[in-house]
């Protein structure tokens, strides 16, 4: 790679324009959201007005749970779709599912199908658009080139993907003006174990109703019939050029920059995040909001970020099914519409050393089908029992299996991010906030809780008022609970945010595992309500705070209102038992730790045979990646940094000879080639023992090679990078081949 490639390629950054986009109108004005929002979906209004309502209402009933879907009303919803769809331009579908790569997969096919008939005696071939209910409802991709964890093998090659009714059908838009409508689906193997994501999401948020509506059932609540998780995903990314993007192989190949210098400003001034978004950008996330909005993904939120170039988006909290089925989508449209824009999309977890990395805050409630939030403490959250059981519950679950929950988290481009005082530390905490605590510790102690009257009762979810000390200013409400951003499980108000989940991955099973770990407690404090009851008709006011006081102090541990940044948090988590898992390996295990593992088999969220599946395609992974990187920053090292230094040297040498044959002495030029030299001779050294490890550690099998690589390789490609960076800052730049940090981040 050049000099005069990487200068080209800033050039061209620098000479990009905006990109025009010639926005819907109605009249003399814009389209608003609300007005193309779900134009692109096949949602339940759609299919209401376009078939027979008999058909529909069963297909109601079907996703409802009352029915199975017969083919009768599959073939009637099929046909309906594709008139839909092909009104709307589309000539092919496709079931679009999410198995264990962290991102989605899809195979379109045609609308297109020939015919035959006997005419004049002779067979006459013609084509029509045809769409059954066998080809909505069911394909058939190959299981075995998916990862599978061993359960399906090169030659046991049959999966199905099956349509997922909870989630609408919508349509996604390409180049040249093609069309395709994608049927949301679950992805299982040919004895029907779950191959994906979805499948299990699905199983726990059902086993985790049941559990909720049992407590509510002991409450006295005899209308709920269901209730949901709800999530919102905050997904963070960075925006770079296409152009400088290009000339680093390490980010093309990992996601991420195997050597390179900080700038010399980056995040310290605190001045990028909520600053003006950069015009190119806006016009950037604007246009993926427009397509986001066809699709039906509720996009609320946009900003700049902590790291120059970072960015975020985020939504309007959905069902948790439908929530990550649109997260997946928001990533997929934000890079597409990206690549139009000139613009690269980076949502790896630490795409640049030294600056903040990305996350993917998971925001986490339960809803009744009745709307009442669960999670929603009321003004009076001391005599919101439901509330105060609900909490505990959930403090229970995570108290119980934080392992599992850090488990869920852990990979190798998210463990560069964990514990790096710009996100949660490994270690999983619960925080509440002051008067949350103050709620509990009274109710532990058997006194009455310290006064905490809000003076503005509109406010949901309690709260004060601040005085600005403005006259021109209102008072303005402070919400019951202080946020800290240091905690990898807070309670926001009216729901939890699970911040440690990475930005590129899926969001599915963390909340699958969070699921099934809070059903399990609600299980247990309905059976702790039920014999606190006795023989009673409804549990008394006693009852229900002495499993309030029960379950307060059995999770105790897990809450922490502290900084979790903080050394002392170290120390004092592990005096409470807390595990730290620093190493994803450790983390891993943690999925077949009994304790864990009989939660999840128990529940029929996971059989044994898909959570041991799970467990070696995450270590196959994590090893995977790390091999990956290392040959990568090998590559990097030998064919570009190395020969930059070897021709800086070389011409220094010559200038140091040139000016000796003239009688001068060129000490400043001797000093910087002995560090030269130095520093060549130590990356050699370093970069050669990387070598050694990488084909050692691809000499081991998938555990052994899981710990290998989480040992040898991360400390040695470290070791490599420090000289790298030590040379990078002494070769004069017009011999350095990579674009640097300054010209990637600003």
């Amino acid at each position: 790679m050049s000099q005069s490639a990487r200068l080209s390629a800033l050039q061209e950054n620098v000479d990009r324009s905006t990109r025009h986009i010639d926005w819907p109108t109605v009249g003399d004005r814009h389209q608003y959201p609300s007005e193309i929002f779900n134009a692109d979906v096949f949602d339940r209004r759609t299919m209401a007005s376009t078939l027979p309502k008999p058909i529909y209402q069963a297909f109601t009933k079907q996703m409802q749970g009352h029915n199975k879907l017969d083919r009768s009303t599959a073939d009637a919803v099929a046909h309906a779709a594709k008139v839909w769809a092909m009104n709307k331009g589309a000539t092919h579908f496709t079931h679009w599912f999410q198995p264990q790569t962290g991102t989605t997969a899809e195979k379109h096919d045609s609308f297109l199908t020939l015919k035959s008939q006997i005419v004049d005696g002779q067979e006459e071939t013609y084509a029509i658009d045809h769409f059954s209910g066998g080809q909505l409802l069911q394909a058939e991709p190959d299981a075995s080139s998916f990862p599978n964890g061993g359960i399906r093998s090169t030659f046991e090659a049959r999966g199905y993907t099956v349509w997922d009714t909870l989630s609408p059908m919508f349509i996604r838009r390409g180049p040249h003006g093609t069309a395709t409508l994608y049927i949301p689906s679950v992805f299982i193997s040919y004895n029907g174990e779950a191959l994906d994501e979805k499948t299990i999401l699905l199983r726990s948020n059902e086993v985790v109703s049941r559990a909720a509506v049992g407590l509510l059932r002991v409450l006295g609540d005899t209308e709920t019939q269901r209730v949901s998780t709800t999530l919102g995903c905050e997904q963070e990314f960075f925006l770079i050029d296409r152009a400088v993007y290009n000339l680093r192989p390490d980010l093309k190949i990992t996601g991420r920059t195997l050597i390179g210098v900080p700038p010399p400003k980056h995040q310290q001034l605190e001045d990028h995040y909520f600053g003006q978004i950069p015009s190119r950008v806006l016009a950037c996330i604007a246009e993926a909001e427009y397509e986001l909005a066809r699709i039906g993904v509720p996009v609320k939120t946009r900003h700049n970020e902590v790291a120059p170039n970072q960015f975020e988006v985020a939504p309007i909290f959905e069902g948790s099914s439908i929530a990550v089925d649109h997260n997946l989508a928001t990533m997929e449209v934000l890079h597409q519409v990206a690549h139009r824009h000139k613009l690269k999309v980076l949502f790896h977890e630490k795409p640049f050393k030294g600056v903040n990395g990305s996350g993917k805050h998971a925001n986490w409630s339960l809803q009744t089908d009745g709307g009442d939030n669960l999670l929603d403490p009321t003004s009076s959250p001391q005599t919101n029992y439901r509330f105060l059981l609900v909490l505990v519950a959930i403090l229970d679950a995570v108290y119980k299996h934080g392992d599992l929950l850090r488990a869920t988290i852990a990979s190798a481009s998210n463990e560069h991010r964990l514990g790096a005082n710009e996100a949660p530390p490994a270690i999983v905490s619960a925080f509440l906030g002051s008067q949350l605590s103050e709620v509990l510790n009274a109710i532990e102690e058997n006194r009455p809780v310290a006064e905490h009257t809000p003076t503005v009762q509109g406010v949901s979810v309690g709260g004060t008022t601040l005085d600005l000390k403005i006259s021109s200013m209102p008072p303005i409400a402070r919400d019951l609970t202080d946020r800290n951003r240091t905690s990898p499980f807070a309670f926001t108000g009216n729901k939890f945010e699970f911040r440690a989940v990475g930005s590129k991955q899926s969001p599915s099973f963390p909340i699958v595992v969070l699921n099934a770990a809070v059903a399990q407690s609600f299980i247990e404090v309905t059976a702790a309500l039920k014999a606190a009851q006795a023989d009673k008709e409804a549990p008394s006011e006693e009852d229900i705070l002495s499993v309030i006081r029960l379950f307060a102090i059995s999770s105790k541990k897990i809450r922490f209102e502290g900084n979790g940044y903080s050394d002392e948090w170290i120390v004092e988590a592990e005096k409470r038992g807390l595990p730290n898992l620093k190493a994803c390996t450790d983390a891993f295990k943690r999925l077949l730790e009994p304790h864990n593992s009989n939660l999840l088999t128990s529940l029929g969220v996971l059989s044994q045979s898909e959570l041991s599946s799970r467990y070696h395609i995450m270590v196959e992974k994590y090893a995977k990646d790390l091999v990956i990187e290392a040959n990568t920053l090998s590559a990097l090292i030998n064919n570009g940094v190395l020969p930059a230094a070897f021709s800086y040297r070389k011409d220094l040498a010559d200038s140091i000879n040139s000016q000796a044959t003239a009688g001068v002495e060129a000490t400043p030029e001797k000093k910087l080639l002995v560090a030269l030299t130095n520093g060549c001779m130590a990356l050699t050294e370093a970069s050669e023992k990387l070598d050694a490890f990488i084909e050692k550690v691809e000499g081991l099998h998938e555990e052994e090679q899981g710990e290998a690589a989480g040992t040898l390789l991360t400390a040695a490609m470290e070791e490599v990078r420090s000289h790298a960076d030590a040379l990078e800052k002494k070769v004069a730049d017009k011999y350095w081949p990579f674009p640097k940090y300054t010209e990637l981040l600003f």
